[in-house]
């Protein structure tokens, strides 16, 4: 280096050096504004509520106001583009639910690359979903479901919130294990399947316990089973699906936070810590345990490893069903 150069390469450390005391700075003080977390679906359904669950605690901890954001669309894969694409730094994160892992193996063409373009911040919780029919169907089990199913082929339908949803995936399972023709019905969200299955436009619907156990409690829909391996606490005298006749059968849907991948590691860590807070009050445990779900929380790395194995699972449910 000669020292006709040198005041243009300390000029450029110096410039380098500023902008990352101002980074860390930010960093420090990290949340001083709104918070806004962009839902990759309609209200109502399972993400929905969990997040306005949590957000409104969250909003207390850190300080801040904290916007939940519907954006619907594609399996949840709109909503999770625009976070992808946004500034990251920690003040747009998106939440997600269990379809997330389908996005790279039913929408392939997108602006982003969910698998690398965003970062895992926390796992909120796991719930079972509940096989749902209207109470005009004449199946009061899910043995008397399959048979109906049986001698119709064809000819009853089940909701969900769209191709690669959570209750999109539980019903293609179902198809498979339980070796019957039912016909899928996408919506626009889990809310709107939820409403028409209750109105009786559809006969069957996958829902998550949050969404659906009101109408359950008040005999607008049917449950028949439960997607778990295990019973729900919240409806105990409810089979499993496996108890019920369809061997092997286990799904539940689960529910986390993911952020820009360049977000600052301390932004992440920060708000991990805070969601964690959230989630171990007794507020918000009490509330997702009534609704049926177990609440989660941990480290980013242990949602990343939760992750890469749904993504796999989701892989071959969706293969052994066919869907392209």
């Amino acid at each position: 280096m000669t020292w006709r150069k040198l005041p243009g390469a300390l000029s450029l450390w110096l410039a380098t050096a500023a902008l990352t005391a101002q980074a860390a700075e930010n960093t420090a003080d990290y949340p001083s504004r709104t918070l806004r977390i962009v839902v990759g679906f309609s209200p109502v359904g399972g993400a929905d509520i969990v997040t306005r669950m949590y957000s409104v605690k969250l909003s207390s901890l850190i300080k801040q106001s904290v916007v939940v954001e519907n954006r619907p669309g594609a399996g949840g894969a709109v909503g999770a583009a625009y976070v992808a694409n946004s500034t990251p730094d920690g003040y747009t994160v998106l939440s997600v639910s269990s379809s997330y892992a389908t996005i790279p193996i039913l929408y392939k063409q997108q602006s982003f690359d969910p698998v690398k373009d965003l970062t895992p911040v926390i796992l909120v919780a796991e719930a079972p979903m509940l096989l749902l029919v209207h109470p005009s169907l004449p199946a009061r089990s899910v043995a008397q479901l399959i048979a109906l199913a049986k001698s119709k082929p064809g000819q009853l339908n089940y909701s969900s919130g769209g191709e690669g949803t959570s209750s999109f995936l539980t019903g293609e399972l179902f198809k498979t294990l339980a070796g019957v023709n039912i016909v899928h019905v996408p919506y626009k969200g889990a809310g709107p399947a939820l409403i028409d299955t209750i109105a009786g436009q559809v006969e069957i619907n996958f829902a998550s316990v949050f969404s659906s156990l009101p109408h359950v409690k008040s005999g607008a829909l049917r449950a028949l089973g439960v997607s778990s391996a295990k019973r729900s606490a919240v409806l105990p005298e409810l089979p499993t699906i496996a108890e019920a006749g369809v061997k092997g059968y286990s799904r539940t849907t689960w529910y986390g936070v993911l952020a820009p991948v360049r977000t600052p590691a301390a932004v992440i860590h920060k708000l991990n810590a805070e969601l964690g807070k959230a989630l171990e009050t007794a507020e918000v445990r009490q509330r997702l345990l009534a609704d049926g779900s177990e609440p989660a929380g941990g480290t980013p790395q242990r949602f990343q490893d939760f992750l890469a194995a749904e993504f796999d699972i989701t892989r071959k449910i969706i293969e052994k069903a066919g869907v392209r």
